[in-house]
């Protein structure tokens, strides 16, 4: 249909042109030709926009899927009837023009310009609103889609630049690029960050590095925060305290990255934290301590074990229970160890799944330092911290029942105390 309107049209502009060349010098007769085919072109193009926004539109509106709609709001039909000008006058353009005249031309020149650049923009629309219809399912809300769709635009604005330049220049596209390897150097200099914000994005998309949501650290930066958008040339971060800093993503695969998502994905979160204990406060346990330490729930079971382990030996080895230092004694450091060991087993915010253990680290000029190391099953931060004060308000309360002393270098209090003796 659309070829017999042409060609209906090419013979009316055929007779047109030999009806006013009969009558008229020739120069307008072209010049009527030409105004015929833009009224024409012109004509078509309102034609196209009606269908499309008063029937295709209508229909796209009545459907009840969603992404239709928002290709219809990305202004891809009007970018689509904009094709239909430009291609209508590229064709008949030699019906009233002869080969190698200015005018003719300089028309077909444009006429293809302007159906490259109508085309830029109709792919363009595609890819937005492609963009929106995944960014908006759960399955890729947090891919780092925005950067991936910036990527696909540089790309399409590079090759539709090309072939622009190319066409008005009347080259080849090849020539073009084969020309402009000479200065990619300088380019590279120039669009340096650019490029490496691009190559990065494309890792960061390819390796799944990093997620909109994710929490991340990267003192050189100052970023301590959650990932709250991923583009082309930067990736926002918003720290605990509300700011926001941008990182470049070239920055995000070559320098340290620490990124929480592995934790958040797990099954608990980690606590390691010490307690310092005073040196001179550790002692073996006589048997009036013994017996007090056996009233505690969480060690009864561990002191009449270990108890009775220890005066087997001793009894079977003849020692000489009069001198602490021989045979099998316990300390009030180890029955304490222990005491910790059963309390992080018995309480319900630790995940008893993974890594749970009290250890002690070497000793230093600040005492020996008791370590719980162990995972809260909590992850949420304010509960999570919570969580971990609640565990050493306990610990540190404790430590005087087991005759230890926590260190802690001397205070101004201290220091008043000693006037007074």
């Amino acid at each position: 249909m659309v070829n017999n309107l042409l060609s209906s049209f090419d013979d009316f502009i055929l007779d047109l042109f030999n009806w006013t060349a009969s009558g008229t010098n020739l120069f307008w007769a072209k010049i009527i030709a030409v105004l015929c085919i833009f009224l024409f072109a012109f004509a078509c193009n309102k034609g196209v926009r009606y269908i499309l926004f008063n029937f295709v539109s209508k229909f796209i509106k009545s459907t009840k899927t969603n992404w239709d709609d928002i290709f219809l709001n990305q202004k891809v039909l009007i970018y689509l009837s904009k094709l239909m000008a430009p291609i209508i006058i590229y064709y008949l353009i030699p019906t009233a023009l002869d080969k190698g005249e200015f005018l003719y031309e300089l028309l077909r020149r444009f006429s293809l310009i302007y159906i490259v650049y109508s085309c830029t923009w109709l792919v363009n629309g595609f890819l937005s609103a492609t963009y929106i219809i995944y960014s908006t399912r759960e399955k890729y809300r947090d891919r780092p889609l925005k950067g991936l769709l910036q990527t696909a635009q540089v790309i399409l604005i590079i090759i539709s630049a090309v072939v622009i330049i190319s066409i008005f220049i009347g080259k080849s596209p090849l020539v073009l690029l084969t020309a402009m390897g000479a200065s990619a150097a300088v380019m590279m200099l120039l669009f340096k960050d650019s490029i490496m914000g691009f190559v990065a994005g494309i890792q960061l998309a390819a390796n799944d590095m990093v997620k909109v949501g994710d929490w991340v650290t990267m003192p050189k930066y100052g970023a301590d925060g959650n990932i709250i958008e991923v583009t082309l040339t930067t990736v926002k971060v918003q720290n605990f305290d509300n700011t926001i800093i941008t990182v470049p993503p070239y920055a995000l695969v070559t320098e340290s990255l620490q990124n929480w998502k592995g934790m958040a994905e797990s099954g608990g979160r980690r606590v390691m934290r010490s307690v310092s204990i005073d040196q001179t406060s550790i002692k073996f346990c006589d048997s009036k301590m013994i017996e007090e330490f056996g009233k505690i729930d969480l060690l009864k079971d561990y002191i009449d074990n270990k108890q009775t382990e220890f005066n087997n030996y001793n009894e079977k080895n003849s020692i000489d229970s009069s001198v602490l230092v021989n045979g099998k004694r316990q300390t009030n450091l180890g029955v304490f160890r222990a005491y910790l060991d059963n309390y992080l087993k018995d309480l319900s915010a630790v995940n008893h799944e993974m890594t749970c253990m009290v250890r002690q680290l070497s000793p230093n000029e600040k005492g020996i330092p008791i370590q719980l190391y162990f995972f809260s099953a909590i992850k949420d931060w304010p509960l999570y911290e919570a969580v971990q004060a609640d565990v050493f308000d306990h610990v540190l309360a404790i430590v005087p029942l087991f005759n230890l002393r926590v260190f802690q270098l001397p205070t101004g209090a201290d220091f008043e105390s000693l006037k007074k003796l």
